[in-house]
């Protein structure tokens, strides 16, 4: 998926990369639009030379993707995820930056604290799902079920899976086993076509359960076989 969003009435080009899951925008859109700068090359040229430790990282936070340029035409150019741009909107003395530094300090607070309180994270997260209209009963067994993904997870890591594909490979072998389809199917099926969709907010409460049961049994299963 290719296409375009509006920031501060000025067009930002990004791109869904399906294996990693995530979005990756244009970072010549972005330092533009927060530097009114008419030499972006130049203006990011200077950026890397002044921030070192930014230049150190840059070819692998701010890889090449394919987009579509100005003039209509596919060209590969240099994006970054939401982490990435992150860390270059940290590095721009810019008025137009400052909201999203403020943003970013307030959202590394909240983190340094769930770590010194994980009570905390899950307040944080019962109260997000109740502003978005579910119940608690609902909520309640969303929470578990990260949890039993979480001990699952830390199983194949034991067992040295790594790699977000192998993930991949092995939840959608629980979800054809519980559900008869994938979850890109199951996502088809819900009719769930945005690429940020999250599969298990859009489930009710029976499909919770039945996911848990299925990723717990695995996990249960993959502790048996070890011993």
């Amino acid at each position: 998926m290719n296409s375009l969003i509006v920031f501060d009435s000025k067009q930002v080009r990004h791109k869904w990369n399906e294996e990693k899951q995530r979005w990756f925008f244009s970072v010549d859109d972005i330092v533009e639009i927060l530097t009114d700068s008419v030499d972006v090359k130049g203006y990011i040229k200077k950026l890397r030379k002044r921030d070192t430790e930014l230049n150190i990282y840059w070819g692998t936070n701010c890889p090449l993707v394919e987009m579509i340029a100005a003039d209509g035409k596919k060209r590969k150019i240099k994006a970054a995820d939401a982490e990435g741009l992150f860390r270059i909107i940290q590095s721009i003395p810019s008025p137009k930056a400052e909201p999203f530094k403020r943003w970013l300090a307030k959202v590394g607070y909240e983190r340094l604290e769930e770590i010194e309180n994980p009570e905390l994270a899950a307040k944080r997260m019962r109260e997000i799902y109740q502003q978005k209209g579910y119940s608690n009963e609902w909520i309640e067994k969303r929470i578990r079920g990260i949890a039993v993904r979480d001990e699952l997870t830390e199983e194949w890591k034991k067992r040295s899976v790594k790699e977000q594909k192998e993930y991949a490979i092995l939840t959608a072998e629980i979800s054809k086993a519980t559900f008869g389809m994938t979850p890109s199917e199951y996502k088809q099926f819900k009719n769930l076509d945005k690429p940020h969709d999250n599969l298990r907010d859009h489930m009710t409460d029976l499909e919770l359960i039945f996911t848990m049961l299925g990723e717990a049994s695995t996990g249960c299963y993959g502790m048996q076989k070890s011993f």
